[in-house]
């Protein structure tokens, strides 16, 4: 992949989407927003800092969204939005933005998108406890990916064997894909629970990819 130039192609349909947008359509901001994260993501397997920048611009589409008309159970959105902040860096947004995922019910959610949002959010705020509970009930589901779900579970009870063989299916997995968001072939969601790991005190190196940076 040459990052520089699909960089410039999502920060050129970002300012582009931008220029042509409508307040209050939240259809819209969420594109902005995934147009962000690509850029983010992008500029991050460069290993460029200005990552932090798209990511944070990313989250900010995301909240902007929500409030904006998205219906109650997008929660794609709150999901989204904690991702990035988490990987910019920035823990005062990821902590706002997981208070209010968490305000929204995410950690009892019928749906398990919804819980995995409050799983992210519980972790993100170092509830491991709480956590270890809703990333119960993400396992053995045929309607979520398990890899996820037991990364989850071993990041909440901080045991780092099983973090390690959960995170490493979850980037053979991207390995594997054929989509992604915006085209961006980047496995964020290691990248997140690599984070989440380290704040829970878990050292282990996630595997060489070429979905990573």
């Amino acid at each position: 992949m040459e990052w520089a130039a699909f960089v410039a192609g999502k920060t050129e349909r970002y300012e582009e989407g931008v220029a042509r947008l409508d307040p209050g359509d939240e259809k819209q901001l969420v594109r902005l927003g995934n147009v962000a994260y690509a850029a983010g993501l992008g500029l991050r397997m460069a290993g460029d800092p200005a990552a932090g920048d798209w990511l944070r611009r990313a989250a900010a589409r995301w909240r902007e969204s929500w409030d904006a008309g998205a219906p109650p159970d997008a929660w794609g959105r709150p999901i989204g939005a904690i991702k990035a902040s988490l990987l910019a860096g920035d823990d005062a947004a990821a902590a706002e933005l997981a208070r209010w995922t968490l305000e929204l019910g995410a950690a009892t959610a019928d749906s398990p998108i919804g819980r995995y949002a409050g799983c992210l959010a519980l972790l993100t705020l170092g509830r491991g406890s709480e956590a270890r509970h809703v990333a119960a009930s993400l396992t053995g589901r045929d309607d979520f990916p398990p890899d996820v779900a037991e990364a989850l579970a071993a990041v909440a009870a901080q045991d780092g064997p099983g973090y390690l063989d959960a995170v490493d299916a979850v980037v053979r997995s991207f390995e594997t894909r054929e989509e992604f968001l915006e085209d961006a072939p980047v496995a964020d969601t290691a990248l997140v629970l690599a984070e989440l790991a380290r704040r829970a005190g878990l050292t282990e190196p996630l595997p060489a990819s070429a979905v990573l940076p």
